[in-house]
């Protein structure tokens, strides 16, 4: 007897065409954002909600699905790890059900601006004793011990928190290392004496014989007064990674925009200048706190060694930037140095999608070696300023302009 194939209804049929147009579409320069002359802008995200498989959220068949409605919703895509291999261009996003509980998949393009797709599957960690309530902003970085390592974030509901009380969570490292993206290998979490660590970064290098981290060593992850920063410690080993004393790198400053609080984005880039860092800035506004993603220089042998610091933020929202589930907001824990010296900035915006900003290793070097410092004072930031007018107005005086 020959049986009759299944059918697809016509409304999630003319879904996936939608979802393999968007696939297909490609990405170019804005010609409407304001260039700094620093990265350049994209005129649409590279990934979204919008771009996650179908399959993960409906259930195809009709006779459980009579009405093609969505059984698993997708809230947001954003906080992606990034790697290049081989050529093609990886994001671990960080991808939030409508459950609010996040989890990791792998994206992949040729071209590192347009046309990702999902793998097939999401990857499902395996859990430690304690299970991860939730995970998010795994931060890739190919070590030179020939592992590539995932740092993220595992959050569980505080014990000490009271029965009443349903938010209070405790945030600290979770690590698994893999070689090819697919198969991953769970270690036991980052130990230290931090009683939250929610952006720990694997330096690529070792450093003196041992793995070094990036770390923030925040007992309150939010409060003006509990200290903090961009810390620095250093461990035997990754398997367990157990760190103690950590040294502040990049402290946070009164009325900057890392005033807050700030930690490091995905791990530093190395130029011949030195190590060239990312990282994410907060302050606070009558309307929230806003995110921005800034940049330092380190010192090549002692990457704890901050050598620059330009004023202000590289990376501020804008536009559509701005709105969404956690509005004003720009997050960056993944990018890419290429060998031609292009460098892939993948950031979200407002918690809800993932953009990618274009720049090169040179022009973020003249950035970062050439922009001036934050003078912190008011009266000297016109001073410095000033003296650029001024500057200006004689060269185009020489110039007859």
């Amino acid at each position: 007897m020959q049986m009759t194939p299944p059918t697809i209804l016509p409304c999630l049929q003319a879904r996936l065409q939608a979802q393999e147009n968007l696939y297909a579409s490609r990405n170019r320069i804005s010609s409407s954002a304001w260039s700094n002359g620093i990265f350049d802008r994209y005129e649409h995200p590279v990934l979204t909600a919008a771009h996650v498989p179908l399959a993960w959220r409906f259930d195809f068949n009709p006779a459980t699905n009579p009405r093609g409605l969505e059984r698993l919703g997708i809230n947001a895509v954003l906080n992606p790890g990034a790697i290049e291999l081989n050529g093609r261009f990886y994001l671990i996003a960080r991808v939030e059900g409508a459950d609010r509980k996040s989890f990791f998949a792998v994206a992949e393009s040729a071209s590192g601006i347009d046309q990702f797709r999902f793998h097939a599957d999401p990857i499902l960690l395996d859990q430690i004793d304690d299970p991860d309530v939730n995970v998010y902003d795994m931060r890739l970085v190919k070590h030179e011990d020939g592992w590539i390592y995932g740092l993220f974030c595992t959050e569980r509901r505080d014990p000490t928190a009271p029965q009443s009380d349903t938010s209070s969570a405790v945030a600290q490292c979770g690590m698994v290392r893999t070689h090819d993206l697919k198969n991953w290998e769970r270690l036991p979490d980052f130990k230290s004496s931090s009683a939250q660590q929610r952006n720990v970064v694997l330096h690529p290098e070792f450093v003196n014989g041992r793995y070094a981290f990036y770390t923030r060593p925040q007992d309150d992850f939010i409060s003006t007064g509990s200290g903090g920063g961009i810390g620095w410690a250093l461990s035997a080993s990754m398997n367990p990674a157990v760190i103690g004393a950590e040294e502040i790198m990049d402290p946070r400053v009164y009325h900057t925009v890392k005033e807050l609080k700030n930690g490091q984005g995905p791990a530093p880039l190395r130029t011949s200048a030195g190590w060239l860092h990312l990282a994410h800035g907060v302050r606070n506004t009558a309307a929230g706190l806003r995110y921005v993603v800034y940049a330092l220089l380190s010192d090549l042998r002692e990457p704890a060694k901050v050598l620059r610091r330009p004023a202000g933020y590289l990376i501020a929202p804008e536009g559509e930037e701005r709105i969404g589930d956690v509005a004003n907001v720009i997050f960056c824990n993944g990018a890419i140095a290429r060998e031609n010296g292009d460098v892939y900035i993948y950031y979200a915006s407002s918690d809800t999608r993932i953009h990618v900003a274009t720049s090169t290793v040179e022009r973020l070097l003249d950035y970062v070696m050439n922009t001036p410092a934050d003078p912190l004072i008011s009266s000297e930031c016109v001073r410095q300023r000033r003296s650029l007018i001024h500057a200006n107005r004689e060269f185009l005086a020489a110039a007859h302009l």
